[in-house]
């Protein structure tokens, strides 16, 4: 194996733009070694590496298990998406043979990371976060491992450690350690300096510093794992550690702990990753995302985005990848590239069961024929958050049907499109806007297609 090295200059700006005393390492490879001296090499191939710190991968090349973190805003009660870039970073880790360890953040959550905001983030509350982190956990335990082991994933809260801490222990441990000139540096202080920014959200980096080194003092944790906008963040807590356990030198010289950062992800389409065509946010929350509308979020991949995403959110050899990335400039027209993609990423966050009923539902909304089976009917209707009208509304026609279900914007909406042609109900189209509704499938369900394309299933719902 070949591999060659470019290390960039020790006092080269961080990805968030600040000043960084640790030096980022990029690496060249053929195929990566087994175990964890293969990380570094496998994340370089899939074009996710962005940046390491000097001597990582002779640590990881020694054979003894490492663990490393990666944090998680509890923000909202759910992740999304854009959260299964680290998580996949924790997945490779643990399956080379390194423990991953998942922090919520409890603590720093109330306060909100500065890093690429404009503005300040509404605070939650401490009940509200607490909610949020236990969601997180739920949804974690379905993508790592938590059986206990020396390579089983642990779960921590920075509210645990963060919230006893009084401001005259915070001072004297933690900010002691870090100079105004240093925190002024980082790029996500300097653009909002003139906007507004508060001492709280100032503080920010001095506690996810202050993780990383109770982390490493108390549980061994020698790696924070980030996306390349948390390098400021992740250096920040390499100093402290370098400060408080000793171990390193200066002027990014090898320490005692160590970073790791991905690229952030840009499509080359020019759409936000995470975010469906609606601009809604991608969740992993079943209750917020169905897994049918988490699979067609994959299935819709732009082509010119399938090759990177095959890359980052499976864990495929690079012989099948290279193998789906030739069927898709072969045969763009099969996607078949993103409809694996998208049954092995839902299989993974929602289960196999159902991925595969994802496809089935996807296979009938877009096949010809009207559908008929009453369960996969009920099934459409539970994966598109269908609608619900009661014998009154469909005693009213089929315009009014479509008004109140909101398949049309209006009852004048639907009178147009039904004497345009453009309105099929359980397979007979409707021409006359004074036809009645047609018998519904099993008493139950209305099948209806708006244009060629859109079709729903409307539950008849009586009592």
């Amino acid at each position: 194996m070949q591999v060659m090295n470019n290390r960039l200059p020790t006092k080269g700006p961080d990805r968030d733009g600040s000043a960084s005393e640790h030096v980022m390492q990029r690496t060249t490879v053929a195929d990566p070694a087994p175990g964890l001296a293969g990380l570094i090499d496998e994340l370089e191939w899939r074009g996710i590496l962005h940046a390491t710190t000097p001597g990582l991968r002779e640590r990881l090349a020694t054979g003894r298990t490492i663990a490393a973190y990666n944090g998680f805003d509890p923000s909202a009660d759910s992740l999304h998406v854009g959260h299964l870039i680290p998580i996949f970073g924790l997945i490779r880790l643990q399956l080379r043979g390194g423990r991953p360890v998942a922090l919520v953040g409890g603590g720093t959550g109330m306060i909100g990371d500065p890093s690429h905001r404009s503005t300040e983030r509404v605070m939650l509350t401490e009940a509200d976060v607490r909610a949020n982190a236990e969601a997180i956990r739920a949804q974690l335990e379905r993508l790592l491992d938590f059986t206990p082991g020396p390579t089983g994933a642990v779960m921590a809260n920075n509210l645990d450690w963060l919230g006893p801490m009084s401001l005259i222990d915070y001072l004297r441990e933690v900010g002691v350690h870090f100079t105004i000139p240093y925190m002024l540096a980082k790029d996500s202080v300097q653009v909002r300096l003139e906007r507004g920014l508060s001492f709280t959200e100032f503080s920010y980096m001095t506690l996810q510093a202050a993780d990383f080194a109770h982390l490493y003092r108390t549980q061994g944790v020698e790696m924070q794992m980030g996306g390349a906008d948390q390098w400021g963040n992740i250096t920040a807590g390499l100093e402290l550690i370098r400060r408080t356990a000793g171990g390193g030198g200066e002027g990014g010289e090898q320490g005692p702990a160590h970073g790791i950062s991905y690229k952030l992800l840009l499509s080359p389409s020019g759409t936000k990753f995470g975010k469906s065509e609606a601009g809604d946010s991608v969740w992993l929350d079943p209750r917020r995302t169905t897994p049918y509308a988490f699979y067609q979020y994959w299935v819709n991949v732009d082509d010119r985005d399938i090759g990177t995403y095959s890359r980052w959110f499976t864990l495929w050899p690079r012989e099948r990848i290279e193998a789906l990335d030739a069927a898709t400039a072969e045969r763009p027209d099969a996607r078949e590239a993103q409809r694996e993609l998208a049954f092995d990423v839902t299989a993974r966050v929602h289960g196999e069961d159902e991925a595969r009923a994802a496809v089935q539902v996807s296979g009938a909304l877009f096949q010809r024929e009207p559908v008929t089976d009453p369960m996969l009917l009920a099934r459409i209707h539970a994966a598109t958050n269908g609608a619900n009208a009661a014998p009154d509304v469909l005693a009213g026609g089929v315009a009014v049907v479509l008004a109140e279900t909101g398949l049309a914007s209006s009852r004048g909406e639907a009178r147009r499109l039904i004497s345009g042609g453009a309105i099929t109900v359980n397979g007979e189209r409707i021409t006359d806007p004074a036809a009645p509704v047609p018998a519904p499938v099993a008493g139950e369900w209305l099948e209806v297609r708006v244009g060629k394309r859109n079709r729903s299933v409307v539950r008849v719902v009586r009592g």
